[in-house]
């Protein structure tokens, strides 16, 4: 049987989605492994996103918390809001009690993946502080550490993400993810698969 990973995210510009498509080829990279992308729901109308130049969404299907149980691992992601997670992703988070009250998530692998719009802009306080739900859920939190090798070093060119996981910068929503950073996004997808896999099959 397969082992699934779920790519959960909340994408505005589109700058968190091209990681996680990057992050479903690594995982699928791994023999056995079944990689799926998802989308959580959006909490703004349309007007108030037509206000913000957002572009309309892809056709990455919608997940409801529920199928959260169905997968083996994760890998999630999203946008940073004054350091943390965006809200979209927090309210999709808030309606997860029920698979908290019966513990379906414990015990299962989860990565994470973010965008920030300038380098201060919470590479690595989004990804801390979003850790915090994973804890109440008793899901597994795995971080690439610097196992991208040389790319974790790289100091001749911008470069998002950090030991806690992939991540670009926006800048003005016009910077797309660069190369690098699209090799660190594969990397953890990848990774996370293979731990995942690893997991599931000792258990």
């Amino acid at each position: 049987m397969a082992t699934k990973v779920y790519i959960v995210y909340y994408s505005m510009y589109g700058h968190v989605e091209k990681l996680a498509e990057e992050i479903k080829k690594g995982a699928q990279s791994v023999e056995g492994v079944e990689a799926k992308l998802w989308q959580v729901p959006e909490t703004l109308t349309e007007d108030v996103l037509g206000k913000m130049s957002a572009p309309p969404k892809s056709d990455v299907p919608i997940i409801t918390p529920s199928e959260l149980s169905e997968a083996d691992g994760f890998v999630f992601g999203f946008p940073t809001r004054f350091g943390m997670m965006a809200a979209q992703f927090k309210a999709f988070l808030d309606a997860t009690g029920g698979l908290w009250r019966t513990q379906q998530l414990a015990g299962k692998p989860a990565g994470i993946f973010y965008s920030t719009g300038s380098q201060g802009g919470g590479q690595e306080t989004t990804a801390l502080t979003a850790i915090t739900q994973l804890t109440h859920h008793g899901m597994i939190f795995v971080p690439i550490g610097y196992t991208f090798g040389a790319g974790m070093f790289e100091m001749e060119q911008v470069k998002g993400g950090s030991p806690y996981g992939a991540g670009t910068f926006a800048g003005d929503g016009s910077r797309k993810p660069t190369t690098l950073e699209l090799e660190q996004a594969f990397h953890q997808g990848k990774y996370l698969a293979t731990i995942t896999k690893k997991l599931k099959g000792s258990a």
